[in-house]
């Protein structure tokens, strides 16, 4: 545990706060790994993953770029397809996580958080030390995510359908944030979850 900081994996549902608790960890100098950051990098020009989605769905890379709107449109209803997809992104973003880890470790830094949405649901929850989930009331969500350009209630609901319950996550998870009171209320959260895991950490060197 000495040589590499605890790995904290970060998630939450749609409309929970995830990303404004990864930027408290964030402004507590402490490493996050962004996973909408990396998928966005290995499907821009250049990226990792351009090549192989470009043989295998050929109409969704445009301009040397995929073209996330249409690969969701690709894969979402077409299971052999999406399992094609993850085939190639998911051993591309672990070697990334790999890269970050060494990153984190080499700056000294004893927490490394992992921003990753579907954490629970792809199994990456085996790869973490502890995990924290962003939660907030139903009615709290709903607005949050419909107040997003282009959302829908029918979106909204196919979006929550495809993703693990907010209690079960909450249920499974180490540690919880409650966005549901303001920031500073999650921030506070977000501090004292930092000082125990500091402590954890500590005695476990």
């Amino acid at each position: 545990m000495a040589n590499r900081p605890l790995l904290v994996g970060l998630t939450g549902s749609i409309g929970m706060g995830k990303s404004e608790t990864a930027r408290m960890f964030a402004g507590l100098a402490i490493p996050v790994y962004d996973a909408d950051a990396a998928v966005h990098a290995l499907y821009d020009v250049g990226g990792a993953a351009v090549p192989a989605i470009a043989q295998a769905f050929p109409e969704c890379v445009k301009g040397g770029r995929v073209d996330r709107s249409a690969l969701a449109v690709r894969v979402l209803s077409d299971p052999t397809a999406l399992a094609g997809l993850e085939a190639v992104v998911h051993p591309l973003a672990a070697a990334r996580q790999q890269v970050f880890i060494g990153e984190a470790a080499a700056r000294g830094a004893d927490l490394a958080v992992f921003d990753i949405p579907l954490l629970y649901e792809t199994g990456g929850d085996a790869r973490m030390d502890v995990v924290v989930v962003v939660s907030a009331p139903p009615d709290v969500q709903r607005a949050r995510a419909l107040a997003r350009p282009g959302m829908t209630p029918e979106k909204l609901d196919n979006i929550l359908k495809r993703q693990m319950s907010d209690a079960e996550k909450r249920a499974r998870a180490d540690y919880v944030v409650d966005t549901g009171s303001g920031l500073e209320h999650a921030a506070a959260q977000v501090r004292t979850i930092v000082d125990q895991l500091r402590a954890r950490r500590k005695s476990d060197a």
